[in-house]
């Protein structure tokens, strides 16, 4: 949320999906072993958002909730539209 104004920010994530950037602890790339652990882990748990409609995933973004979405967008791209 913005401090000054109260408005919390949201970005797409691809075909239409929103996060809140305050929501954001991290973009990474999904293809090291302990990511893909850690996807495995909280897919078991219901913690996984797909946002990929199908699509290769290309970033992963934990949030702060501990629910971990999946987007078929670059981890640059999505930190493009956050700065932005």
């Amino acid at each position: 949320m913005n401090e000054t104004t109260g408005i919390t920010k949201f970005i797409s994530i691809g075909y239409g999906n929103m996060v809140a950037t305050d929501k954001i602890i991290a973009i990474v790339n999904p293809e090291p072993a302990p990511i893909k652990r850690v996807i495995h882990e909280a897919r078991e748990a219901g913690r996984i958002v797909d946002a990929t409609h199908g699509r290769k995933t290309r970033a992963v973004i934990f949030t702060s909730a501990e629910y971990i979405l999946l987007s078929s967008l670059q981890p640059e791209t999505i930190t493009q539209r956050a700065e932005g």
